[in-house]
């Protein structure tokens, strides 16, 4: 199989789960433009693909790596933003993650309390949880031992549950 037609099946079959997975971790719109980043970095490290790794992980893993760097790149850009004046500027898109995930009510409820959570909390819960990943899928992925995934997912869902719980009481 050329390495073009392999991207190509990847991307059909991977690209709703990487979009997913992104609008939990980033929580904007610009969903399209990273999955678009995710499979470029992979065209680009298309030799350093190891055949032993499963392509959903590998590409899970590089989808991973964007999020992490395009929020290092907010963050820079948050200290610019507090010293220039934007005060033209417009939203791209009046598309909410919720909108784009297709969520209402309690899905809503679950998906703030999952962007509320500690990043490793977080990235556990979307894959595991969310996404369905195994527990060896989603150590290959997080570059963790499958011992450290069963026990921060648990962890992390037994906070997700108290949230949850509390967040009921308030309504």
């Amino acid at each position: 199989m050329t390495n073009k037609k392999m991207i190509s099946d990847w991307f059909h079959l991977y690209c709703d789960d990487l979009k997913h997975y992104l609008i939990y971790r980033m929580g904007n719109a610009d969903v399209e433009d990273f999955v678009q980043e995710t499979f470029i970095r992979a065209i680009k490290g298309l030799d350093s693909f190891q055949s032993r790794a499963h392509p959903k992980t590998w590409l899970f893993s590089i989808a991973r790596n964007v999020a992490i760097d395009e929020l290092r790149k907010r963050k820079r850009a948050k200290w610019l933003h507090l010293v220039a004046d934007h005060s033209n500027h417009e939203p791209i898109s009046m598309n909410t993650p919720e909108s784009l995930l297709g969520l209402n009510g309690e899905s809503s409820v679950i998906f703030e309390t999952i962007k509320a959570m500690k990043v490793s909390y977080r990235d556990v819960v979307i894959l595991r949880g969310v996404k369905e990943l195994s527990v060896a899928e989603t150590a290959e992925v997080l570059n963790w031992s499958e011992s450290k995934v069963r026990s921060t997912y648990h962890r992390a869902r037994t906070l997700l549950q108290q949230k949850l719980k509390e967040a009921a009481h308030y309504e």
